[in-house]
């Protein structure tokens, strides 16, 4: 039977990092995302298609489908992460992929895959609704995280979410940004692992203050009225993470002289940044090199 399945992609606005101990955090979900289309064949295989933006293929697989082991693959890091994903979730719910003759699945993204988006966890979502498993325990299992981006995968507007004793906790914001006009995303030309971000923040010694500090900065972001007010809650947002994590922040870095806000969103260095100011302002951005511009009510669902 042929299934489609889609998950929207993420962005944290506030949180990141301390998300994973705690703090609540605000994330949107975005127009982009990443559709997984499964039609059956008669083949015993499991074929694999990863298909970019442009509709070109950028990664192929197949599995024997009833050991799911590994038979060609275009780059076995990835095949080897997938069948990890896959095996995971035959493993939560033994009858996946029974009864079944063979599989074609299709993995198309609507992004770049650079953009850092959430080519992962749109595809743990989607792989977890095809196979019938929570997704927050596919993530757990597989590539980890607080699972926030998970929970944008899901829900079709910004939500506040928390980890309450390793609980998600999810909860719809109510209202848009009266400002929203005035907010802009801005990528920074490269891509940010994750999970090798997260690896580094684990090795350092957080206390609850600093989490304490996040969630109040959190609460005061999705109720601020005044875009000065919000320039000043990203701006203490970023000076905490600076402290903690023992980075510049990426204004000081790499836009001293800009005359709005910048600030990082997801995991330090790379991605996009949120930027304050009107379409004028962003040449400032785009004389620096920087051709990726999004408006706020275009990036978000």
């Amino acid at each position: 039977m042929r299934q489609e399945f889609y998950s929207n992609g993420k962005l944290l606005i506030s949180g990141e990092y301390a998300i994973l101990d705690g703090a609540q955090g605000w994330a949107i979900p975005t127009k982009y995302g990443q559709y997984l289309r499964i039609l059956p064949q008669q083949t015993g295989l499991l074929s694999w298609a990863s298909i970019d933006e442009t509709g070109a293929i950028w990664f192929e697989a197949t599995y024997r489908l009833t050991s799911l082991n590994l038979l060609t693959s275009s780059d076995n890091t990835i095949a080897e992460a997938l069948q990890k994903v896959l095996r995971e979730a035959l493993r939560l719910n033994p009858s996946f992929l029974k009864n079944v003759d063979g599989v074609q699945a299709k993995a198309e993204l609507s992004f770049p895959r650079d953009w850092g988006l959430g080519s992962s966890s749109t595809l743990i979502n989607n792989i977890a609704n095809w196979s019938g498993v929570d997704p927050y325990n596919l993530l757990k299992t597989t590539f980890g995280g607080s699972g926030y981006d998970i929970a944008c995968a899901q829900h079709p507007k910004p939500i506040l979410f928390q980890l309450v004793n390793g609980t998600p906790n999810v909860k719809k914001l109510p209202r848009e940004i009266p400002f929203k006009d005035s907010l802009y995303f801005v990528y920074l030309n490269q891509k940010q692992n994750s999970r090798d971000a997260i690896a580094a923040y684990r090795n350092r010694t957080i206390d609850a203050k600093f989490t304490d500090q996040i969630t109040q900065i959190t609460k005061r972001m999705v109720t601020s009225q005044s875009i000065d007010d919000f320039q000043w809650l990203m701006q203490w947002h970023e000076q905490v993470l600076s402290d903690v994590l023992g980075i510049e922040t990426i204004q000081s870095k790499l836009f001293p002289d800009y005359s709005g806000a910048v600030k990082s969103l997801g995991a330090w260095g790379g991605d996009f940044v949120l930027a304050t100011g009107d379409a004028t302002k962003m040449v400032y951005f785009k004389e620096k090199g920087y051709n990726v511009i999004i408006p706020f009510s275009q990036m978000i669902l």
